[in-house]
């Protein structure tokens, strides 16, 4: 099954929600519709990213997914920006 992940730069947290909560809540959101491969939190050029990679059978039930993701990131802190990207080999592609 293909390798998809959602990253998405994100800035400000929303009023009473605790940081900590963030990454895990991001993965559940994935989680409630296909298996998560793996989650992470970094620091790029001073802006914290979160990434969530995930499978899925085909590109549209990852867009499904990633826009789930990022819903639900969306209600705990501000998401900027977001981008799917599917893996092929050892390279991450955005999908068209």
């Amino acid at each position: 099954m293909p390798s998809y992940r959602v990253r998405m730069i994100v800035g400000m947290l929303h009023q009473g929600v605790d940081p900590a909560d963030v990454l895990p809540a991001a993965a559940d959101a994935a989680r409630a519709h296909t298996p998560v491969e793996a989650t992470a939190l970094e620091v790029v050029r001073g802006q914290p990213r979160l990434t969530v990679r995930y499978e899925a059978p085909d590109d549209l039930t990852a867009a499904t997914v990633g826009r789930a993701v990022v819903a639900r990131v969306d209600t705990l802190v501000d998401v900027e920006t977001s981008r799917v990207t599917r893996r092929f080999g050892a390279r991450w592609y955005p999908m068209r």
